[in-house]
């Protein structure tokens, strides 16, 4: 719970998120599990607007996962070798 709440958390895991988004090394698929489902959910409330949770909240928990995701699959990716 403290590192959702920490700034500086969020902001080491925009860091990786945008050094792995531009990374030639993860394939594009992978790239799409991130883009396509926030991409479809920032849409789908105008679309349902009874959906409970709001945009960021979905699209930060998506960055978080992603990032925690890349970062096992890929441990040999980290931030000084990008």
């Amino acid at each position: 719970m403290k590192k959702w709440l920490s700034i500086a958390g969020w902001a080491r895991i925009a860091a990786k998120l945008g050094a792995y988004l531009r990374s030639p090394i993860i394939p594009l698929w992978e790239k799409a599990l991130l883009l396509v489902p926030v991409i479809a959910y920032w849409v789908l409330p105008d679309v349902l607007p009874y959906l409970p949770f709001d945009d960021l909240a979905v699209t930060l928990i998506m960055v978080n996962w992603f990032v925690g995701r890349i970062e096992r699959k890929y441990p040999a990716l980290n931030r000084d070798k990008l």
